[in-house]
């Protein structure tokens, strides 16, 4: 079986508490985005994971598609596979791209084995494995509160709009990221923000991890001010970063703009 893991962007990142179990409280929009890996799950006669396209850090044990397979397996005593991994999305870039990866794991094993799993009994288990993996059982967007993995769906008004995601080529790691943050309260809810339209968000919608990344990585404010020059409507880094995007009313010169960076041009 074959699937193609979507990544995601953040509307908006409010960093609120840090939690007793070193977590951090956090109030999000989740929006699913298609810029896609590749992934096939087989039946074979002994365990395997292969991977192409970018490069994976670390060993092949440590992938989230593998321990998302030896969760179940414990749990269902599933048989052996051969899962291969087409990697498109990039990593470090605050797109949930792992995550997507893992959470299409548990849902493509559900319907290979009949395991018959609710869309909340594959939401636990993907919960186990990071944050926002849960997110992408589902795949709606969301506000996303707690860890980022207690969700409430949300209508966003995108239509007509043109979403471009850039990647710099800067990989930061989560740890890094939330080495920088300082939590805060914040006046107006998510909810409340997103409820306007688009061309409101510029001075409301915020990521705080901005606050401390753009200083320590000066191109990635450069990038978003280079956004705004070109008319976007509403800018922003997307998670932990380091990708950023921005909303425009066409796509007129998008392409020119980074020809030297990965990037995709989304029509809503």
């Amino acid at each position: 079986m074959v699937v193609f893991p979507n990544a995601k962007i953040n509307l908006g990142l409010n960093i609120i508490s840090k939690r007793e179990d070193g977590f951090h409280n956090i109030e999000s929009c989740f929006l699913p985005v298609p810029w896609n890996d590749a992934l096939e799950i087989i039946p074979s006669d002994e365990f395997s994971f292969t991977s192409s396209g970018i490069d994976i850090p670390g060993s092949s044990s440590e992938n989230l598609c593998v321990a998302a397979y030896h969760i179940l397996a414990k749990e269902y005593s599933l048989p052996t596979v051969k899962i291969h991994l087409h990697k498109h999305v990039p990593i470090g870039a605050g797109m949930g791209g792992g995550s997507s990866d893992a959470a299409f794991t548990i849902k493509v094993l559900n319907s290979l084995f009949s395991l018959e799993m609710s869309e909340e009994e594959m939401e636990n288990r993907a919960r186990k494995l990071g944050s926002d993996c849960a997110f992408f059982i589902k795949n709606k967007p969301v506000v996303a509160v707690e860890k980022g993995d207690v969700f409430e769906e949300i209508a966003v008004d995108l239509g007509g709009k043109t979403l471009f995601i850039i990647y710099p080529e800067i990989h930061i790691s989560t740890k890094e990221a939330y080495s920088g943050v300082v939590p805060r309260s914040h006046s107006r809810s998510m909810k409340e923000i997103l409820s306007l339209p688009v061309d409101n968000w510029k001075d409301m919608l915020h990521n705080d991890f901005e606050d401390s990344l753009f200083p320590r990585y000066p191109a990635l404010s450069n990038i978003k001010q280079v956004l705004y020059n070109h008319g976007a409507i509403y800018a922003s880094m997307t998670g932990s970063g380091s990708a950023l995007y921005g909303f425009f009313e066409g796509d007129n010169g998008l392409k020119g703009l980074f020809p030297k960076t990965s990037f995709k041009i989304i029509n809503i």
